[in-house]
């Protein structure tokens, strides 16, 4: 049902105020478009205010900058959690955002002069609309999550903040990406016992060649292309499916590190194949492949390491030679394919099993089957819409905070050459 009243009539609306819809403001700022950003959080921070309380950012501090603004402190540190959020309330004061915070959007629809969009606090229409909230919309939890006993706490990673907030007793957490992977080194700090189910998510060095590994990505994502090295840019991908895989196994704490699941293992964490299910006993299933699936995370990240190699020779960079990894064997003593939870003293469970996009509100047929907006560079096929800020939007780097200022500024241009 449409709200009460009449609508209010604005060029542009900007849907999200994280990174990307900030980036976004500031380039519509500077071509002189008229625009106000929604969002449905009560404080700017993005995404970020969803993170537990010892996250730090994974990219280093050299990565952490939005258009007209970028850190001015050690480039090649590591920020933690309040800090990025800090960094983000600064940014929207400093641009002088246009910002209308605690509103949800419920439904995106057209007419035909333009949008209707209608929200939890008043109803707009816009000559645009330019889609910015961000991959971690919906957290995802597997269905046969349900089959669990009842006295068992789950939570998604989205909820986990620390500890000392779950019960006592050993903690399994799912999924191996770098939520994964970080928050069972966080409940490992605090002396927890710990379970970990293994995705297929690829470990990463947190150092390649002389440099940090996301300094080497960025170059390649900005200035691959000119050396001919593609790998990274969007057209590139294998399938579209390709654009939601999970990011690699990495930290930005205690200065930025690797993480591997075998170093895990040694430090005492059980370790299990993918999950599975609920078997009729009541216990949890994992599949047997563990010892493959070890030699596959760890060799998952290769074809990066590849394109940064021909990405340094194409470019004629100075950089140390190639390093072979040594060979790790190491193996758990079981084969972590079943879990009783009552025998193993397992009191919760931490999803680490990301999330996935949700448009439930728009009403304009421009979603494919993955539920990602169809466009070119951002400008979908309905005129007057956008979209900012999605992971390989125009490339791999898309959504990251050196990615978003580029792409925001190429939909800004796009946008503010419009008839009207």
């Amino acid at each position: 049902m449409a709200p009460a009243g009449p609508a209010t009539n604005i060029n542009t609306l900007v849907i999200g105020a994280g990174q990307a819809g900030l980036a976004t403001s500031y380039w519509l700022t500077q071509n002189g478009v008229d625009h106000l950003l929604l969002d449905r959080r009560d404080a700017l921070g993005g995404a970020w205010q969803d993170r537990w309380d010892s996250f730090y950012l994974n990219t280093p501090n050299f990565a952490l900058a939005l258009p007209g603004m970028a850190y001015d402190g050690d480039p090649d540190g590591f920020l933690p959690r309040d800090t990025v959020i800090g960094f983000f309330r600064e940014y929207g004061e400093r641009i002088q955002a246009p910002l209308q915070l605690g509103t949800s959007v419920t439904r995106v629809s057209q007419d035909g002069t333009g949008f209707n969009v209608e929200t939890t606090r008043g109803h707009w229409h816009a000559n645009n609309v330019v889609l910015a909230n961000g991959a971690f919309q919906h957290p995802r939890i597997p269905s046969a999550a349900a089959g669990i006993p009842g006295n068992i706490t789950q939570l998604h990673s989205h909820d986990y903040r620390n500890p000392s907030a779950l019960p006592q007793g050993a903690v399994l957490v799912v999924g191996t990406g770098q939520s994964g992977g970080q928050i069972t080194e966080d409940l490992l700090d605090a002396g927890r016992e710990v379970h970990l189910s293994a995705s297929s998510c690829p470990e990463a060095p947190r150092r390649y060649r002389g440099k940090d590994l996301f300094d080497w990505i960025w170059q390649v994502n900005l200035h691959g292309p000119a050396a001919g090295i593609t790998g990274l840019q969007a057209d590139q991908l294998p399938s579209p499916a390709a654009r939601l895989f999970c990011n690699p196994q990495i930290s930005g704490n205690n200065g930025g590190h690797s993480i591997h699941l075998r170093d895990l293992g040694r430090r005492g964490v059980h370790l299990h194949g993918r999950f599975e299910g609920v078997d009729d006993g009541g216990a949890l299933t994992f599949t047997d492949d563990l010892p493959e699936r070890l030699v596959q995370v760890e060799g998952g990240f290769g074809h990066r390491l590849r394109l940064i190699d021909a990405y340094i020779e194409a470019a004629g960079l100075d950089a140390p030679e190639i390093e072979e990894p040594a060979v790790d064997t190491w193996l758990p003593a079981t084969d972590g394919a079943r879990l009783d939870l009552e025998a193993a003293g397992v009191t919760s469970i931490v999803w680490s099993t990301g999330y996935s996009l949700d448009f439930g509100f728009l009403d304009v047929p421009v979603l494919d089957e993955w539920n990602y907006p169809l466009h070119t560079r951002g400008v979908t096929k309905v005129p007057g819409l956008y979209v900012v800020g999605l992971p390989w939007l125009t490339r791999h780097a898309s959504a990251t905070l050196p990615g978003v200022g580029p792409d925001a500024g190429y939909v800004a241009e796009h946008l503010a050459a419009r008839p009207g």
